[in-house]
């Protein structure tokens, strides 16, 4: 049983987020109450996680955990037997006691081409969703904010976050809560928000960027990451069943198109700051999550289309202001 008690203080002290425990410990009452197939077997291997606090945490330059005195052999592969129950692996990587975490994801090449971009963020509280197993939040502690808090209703990125915190001796200045954004209030307590790799899985786009905006304080600056298609204001692909092998997709708006959405929102001074083609290095197989990859969904004899035909992902980074 997880125990978010140290989250209900921590927001019990702070005026904005204070309204959210209205109705946030009976959300996570009902979560714990359901069940899911794999979560016991992943809960007693990361009670085995040592909760020591190392001698040197780097969350600026990557996230990386080691000692002065390095772990034994038969430790190191103690830990990483455990590490490896959590497989798959998506984002990241991980330096671990000498342990490299290669996920499917280079999310550190993610967070290189957002972050000159986006307003400084130290003291500020964040909001990341569908934050995966965090890693962008670590790299926003390293980045100077105060508080980061994740949402991603995956039961597995829980654990792997988890992980990280125990790893890191228990930091309490993130966390990652197991919802969705539809099941948060209208907050307006978060100065930044987050939502990189989200909108896509999203049915109605633009409901989707209006609750992010409910969570911004005025004046609060919105972080938007998502696959796009080349184009005018005009163009949007909707495609009709899978996508790069993804059943739940819907809307894939240009750069520009969605530039507008955002304007319709309400958002101002709305910037396209990045655009960029995945590459098969960004996004792979590895030894830390060895199942199908973007290599395998492209098509073998036109990497600039997707097995089924639609233009080879790319995506697009907006930054945006909540008036």
């Amino acid at each position: 049983m997880f125990n978010f008690a140290n989250f209900y203080q921590l927001i019990a002290q702070d005026q904005r987020l204070q309204p959210w425990l209205n109705g946030l410990p009976q959300q996570l009452t009902d979560w714990q109450n359901a069940e899911h197939g794999d979560f016991e077997r992943w809960s007693k291997a990361l009670n085995k996680i040592p909760d020591e606090i190392p001698d040197n945490i780097e969350l600026n330059h990557k996230v990386s955990i080691t000692n002065q005195q390095p772990l034994a052999v038969g430790e190191q592969k103690k830990l990483e037997s455990l590490l490896r129950t959590f497989h798959p692996w998506r984002k990241g990587p991980y330096h671990i006691h000498g342990l490299d975490i290669e996920t499917e994801w280079r999310s550190d090449w993610k967070w290189d081409r957002v972050l000159p971009h986006i307003s400084n963020l130290t003291h500020r509280s964040v909001l990341d969703v569908g934050c995966g197993n965090g890693y962008h939040m670590w790299r926003m502690l390293g980045a100077g904010a105060r508080l980061c808090v994740g949402i991603d209703p995956s039961h597995l990125f829980l654990i792997q976050f988890e992980a990280m915190r125990k790893l890191m001796g228990g930091d309490q200045r993130a966390h990652l809560l197991p919802l969705g954004i539809e099941q948060l209030p209208e907050l307006k307590a978060f100065d930044t928000v987050f939502s990189m790799g989200v909108l896509y899985h999203r049915k109605s786009p633009l409901d989707h960027i209006q609750q992010l905006k409910n969570q911004l304080v005025p004046g609060g600056e919105l972080v938007l990451e998502t696959l796009v298609i080349e184009g005018d204001e005009n163009a949007v692909l909707v495609p009709v069943d899978r996508y790069a092998q993804m059943r739940n997709v819907y809307f894939f708006p240009s750069a520009k198109a969605l530039k507008v959405w955002l304007e319709k929102t309400g958002f101002v001074d709305v910037k396209i700051v990045d655009e960029n083609v995945t590459s098969t290095e960004e996004q792979r197989t590895t030894k830390w999550m060895t199942h199908n990859s973007l290599p395998d969904y492209l098509d073998p004899n036109d990497p600039t289309k997707t097995i089924e035909g639609y233009p080879a992902p790319r995506r697009a980074v907006l930054i945006a202001t909540n008036p």
